[in-house]
């Protein structure tokens, strides 16, 4: 059975940064895109960041992009997500993801199918 275990939440101010990471289990990490989604209360899981199934190509949306840095660590099955000048509309809960089938594109948000537990990122003014 695959797992995801992210880590690396927390309280923080504007402007600060955090780092966020998720480790798999269960399976071979490669050839699997994996994603990092955010979600707040009552809106839908968002994707933010997402990486190729062999590493090579990485995605942000642009209300991030410039400010966080994805990157995955093949040998420690492993993603992590860099989040530098943060702001308060960054507080959501940050999810990692994988899709459940081989070699599948990291854009297609609908193959996202295996969840991590969630980690709460908090900004303050």
């Amino acid at each position: 059975q695959v797992e995801l275990v992210e880590s690396g939440g927390g309280l923080v101010q504007t402007g600060d940064s955090l780092r966020l990471s998720c480790i798999a289990s269960g399976r071979a990490f490669v050839p699997y895109a994996m994603g990092w989604f955010r979600q707040v209360p009552g809106k839908e899981r968002v994707l933010v960041a997402s990486v190729s199934w062999g590493g090579g190509v990485i995605d942000y949306s642009d209300s991030v992009k410039g400010r966080f840095t994805m990157s995955r660590d093949n040998a420690k099955s492993t993603v992590y997500l860099q989040m530098n000048s943060l702001k308060p509309e960054d507080t959501a809960t940050y999810y990692c993801a994988s899709t459940r089938e081989a070699y599948v594109s990291h854009k297609n948000e609908r193959a996202y199918e295996i969840w991590g537990q969630g980690t709460q990122v908090t900004v303050s003014s």
